[in-house]
């Protein structure tokens, strides 16, 4: 969990899909700044991979990234706005929001963080690192996730889910690695910038829940795109 948390099952419904491409879509929009062709922007490339995993459509994807890149009239302001702080039980949290407007996203992070606290620039981030993060799944059943890792270029690993692999790579090296895994015939479900926690803390069944409940919280506003967990 030390790294990005994901709320579960929040894939189910019809509201929560619409939320998770609303954040597929600013995130494509605000990666597009860096160019429209996604063989020439990494981090579009990435966006737009996650946003066709999740189903996205042709017409929606190609929308976005027109509109981010400036090509179609509507104006977009999306900055990043990054929020440190304490979930209950002082397990350390990094929010990364995309907002149109910094007055409203600062209010609404404040009022979710009344069951934590709230904290400065740093005050917690000193406590993760900044990493490069892959998830992936073999070709066939009991490749070696070493040796790929070694070959692709990857500084760590761990399991993943539904028999994946977690990558770790520097923040630099995530689309290298990225693209040399898929070279393998590695399915490549998610390639981001990640902040992995150093000590996750470890909790009791009723805590953590109180913690779930806290992070689902935040993660239902439409200005979170991603939240970074120190829990083991």
């Amino acid at each position: 969990m030390g790294a990005q948390w994901k709320q579960k099952h929040r894939e189910a419904s019809a509201n929560a899909k619409g939320k998770i491409f609303t954040k597929l879509t600013k995130e494509i929009m605000v990666a597009a700044r860096g160019g429209a062709d996604p063989a020439m922007n990494a981090r579009l490339r990435m966006a737009v991979e996650a946003a066709k995993k999740a189903s996205m459509t042709k017409d929606t994807l190609e929308r976005a990234i027109k509109k981010g890149a400036g090509l179609l009239d509507e104006a977009v302001n999306y900055e990043t706005v990054t929020y440190e702080g304490f979930a209950p039980h002082q397990v350390p949290v990094i929010v990364e929001c995309l907002t149109d407007n910094r007055n409203r996203t600062s209010s609404n992070v404040r009022v979710l963080f009344r069951k934590g606290q709230l904290g400065a620039s740093g005050s917690v981030s000193w406590d993760f690192t900044r990493l490069g993060q892959v998830e992936a799944t073999p070709p066939a059943a009991g490749d070696d996730a070493e040796e790929a890792a070694i070959e692709c270029g990857a500084q760590d690993l761990e399991p993943g889910d539904d028999g994946g692999t977690r990558f770790f790579t520097e923040p630099a090296d995530v689309d290298v690695v990225s693209k040399a895994l898929a070279d393998r015939s590695w399915d490549v479900t998610s390639a981001q910038l990640i902040w992995k926690a150093k000590n996750p803390v470890t909790l009791d069944e009723a805590q953590r829940a109180e913690v779930e409940s806290f992070l689902e919280a935040l993660d239902d506003d439409d200005d979170v795109q991603n939240l970074y967990v120190g829990l083991a």
